[in-house]
């Protein structure tokens, strides 16, 4: 069985529904899909949220009214549902929905941003660290599926100005040398995996400049797979024409048994 999982940062789950949101939906027709930075609670979204054929699982930031937030849509009905990580710390802000599927652990995830201080660096920081603890206790039952805004490009190919980004939190030493760390414990980005080193293709461009126009991006939105799913992996790819927000969406197909 082929899997279709799709992750897209939609800054604003009300605003992408008047840009193609639904089009989107129906044209790709994922089973599994996480949105990041949805930015409403349930009770904002009523019936909106609701898309026929899918279960929703949504989880809202309790912290901030309008700020960070994830959801995810499935076809595929999940063994349990989580929400957050473990530690008490990194809770509250919307960021973690977790699906334990048949044979899979399924994380949708919209990593903290480094750049307002570094307090946020540091939590930042703590957060990946207490992720990949979490995910390497799973790991021992079932594989690893992690997508989302990781808000880190990894190597100099993966943002369009590398050297002018050195000292801004999204290209920091500190936070690639983590995701090198990441895929040192056997987790794959899906991507490289299936394209190599093409350049040029990103998934998020600030909304200045006219960025998007001349494709001044970042590759901060991944899909990762630990290591037992290198074989079933049978593409990755990033949707570099869907408009609605200032991130596109990116995919993965899986076949699992």
């Amino acid at each position: 069985m082929i899997v279709h999982l799709a992750s897209w940062n939609v800054n604003g789950f009300r605003a992408v529904l008047g840009k193609g949101f639904m089009d989107w939906v129906t044209q790709t027709s994922p089973d599994i899909f996480g949105l990041q930075e949805v930015k409403a609670t349930e009770e904002q979204v009523g019936d909106d949220r609701k898309i026929p054929g899918y279960e929703c699982y949504w989880n809202a930031s309790k912290t901030k009214k309008g700020y960070s937030g994830t959801a995810c849509y499935t076809r595929l009905a999940p063994l349990a549902v989580n929400y957050g990580l473990p530690k008490a710390d990194y809770q509250g802000e919307g960021r973690v929905i977790h699906l334990e599927l048949e044979t899979f652990h399924y994380f949708n995830i919209y990593f903290p941003n480094g750049q307002m201080s570094q307090e946020r660096l540091d939590f930042k920081m703590g957060f990946y660290d207490a992720f990949l603890q979490h995910a390497q206790e799973l790991r021992q039952s079932k594989p690893i599926v992690v997508c989302g805004d990781f808000n880190t490009a990894h190597r100099e190919i993966d943002l369009k100005n590398p050297k002018a980004n050195e000292d801004r939190s999204g290209f920091l030493p500190i936070e690639r040398a983590w995701l090198d760390t990441f895929i040192a414990h056997g987790y794959i980005d899906t991507f490289r995996l299936c394209h190599g080193d093409v350049p040029d293709v990103y998934s998020w461009w600030t909304y200045r400049f006219g960025a998007r126009s001349r494709n001044a991006g970042w590759r901060i939105d991944y899909f990762f797979v630990s290591e037992e799913l290198r074989l079933q992996v049978k593409d990755a790819w990033i949707e570099t024409t869907v408009m609605g927000s200032d991130h596109c969406p990116v995919g993965l197909k899986l076949e699992i048994p």
